[in-house]
């Protein structure tokens, strides 16, 4: 399955969310590349799964823009954006089998035949043997493997993810990362992944954002964030670091001198 022509860049431009007095995404510009796999990666309440929930569709933004490609869909309807997100709690349909799961949106658009996109899809998630069963007879990584293919079954432009390994064990979800990892190199679809899990985002993104108090306190491929991080926050949110304090007294060439 390849990228589909209608992914573009996703941007946002100066982007605002408050409730009441409390500022949860704080003049948030940021470009998501095209067909890239981009992590939100902060603590708990830093702003990222509401910058997520603005991207879907599900907030209003306070102010600013949010872009795909050259077309503002800051105030369109969730269903109306070329956006599919895929949530922690899975959300399949228990009395449907898997492929009716799976065939959900395109029966919903009025796609008459779903037999082939179905079964193609159903093999992408390596879950074609299983098109019969109901979601409780899966295991938690297959449950979510269904809530990926469907989602992206309506290709999607951007494929919201709202830290949607936390409910599995960490063999599980070891493995779901390099299944998500493969599924998106496959389809080419904008992947925005929002984690707290540092390892999570290091071992799938192209790129990682670092947010802090509603605000992107890095943002660069993994290997650079964790090797050069910017700020204390960064370099003790990225892994356990030695601090020490010093003063800037001058320059030696390309050095500085503490």
């Amino acid at each position: 399955m390849a990228a589909t022509e209608s992914v573009q860049d996703l941007h946002l431009v100066n982007l605002v969310k408050s409730f009441g007095d409390f500022v949860a995404v704080d003049d948030l510009t940021l470009t998501i590349p095209a067909g890239s796999f981009f992590a939100l990666l902060g603590p708990s309440g830093c702003g990222k799964t509401t910058t997520l929930r603005m991207v879907a569709g599900l907030e209003d933004p306070t102010s600013g823009q949010i872009m795909l490609g050259s077309t503002d869909i800051t105030h369109e309807k969730p269903y109306k954006r070329h956006v599919n997100t895929v949530f922690q709690s899975y959300a399949l349909f228990p009395h449907l089998d898997i492929f009716e799961n799976v065939a959900f949106g395109l029966r919903r658009r009025g796609v008459k035949d779903v037999n082939g996109p179905v079964t193609s899809m159903l093999e992408l998630v390596e879950l074609g043997p299983m098109a019969r069963r109901k979601p409780a007879q899966l295991s938690g990584c297959q449950q979510q493997r269904v809530a990926v293919a469907r989602a992206l079954i309506n290709q999607p432009g951007v494929l919201p993810l709202d830290e949607p390994l936390g409910a599995l064990d960490l063999k599980l979800r070891r493995q779901m990362q390099i299944e998500l990892k493969r599924i998106q190199t496959e389809v080419g679809t904008t992947f925005v992944h929002v984690t707290h899990d540092q390892e999570e985002a290091m071992t799938m993104a192209d790129t990682v954002a670092v947010m802090n108090k509603g605000r992107i306190e890095q943002m660069g491929p993994p290997v650079e964030i964790y090797e050069l991080p910017r700020t204390a926050f960064v370099a003790n949110f990225l892994g356990q670091s030695n601090m020490v304090e010093g003063t800037v007294s001058g320059r030696s060439g390309e050095d500085l001198v503490v």
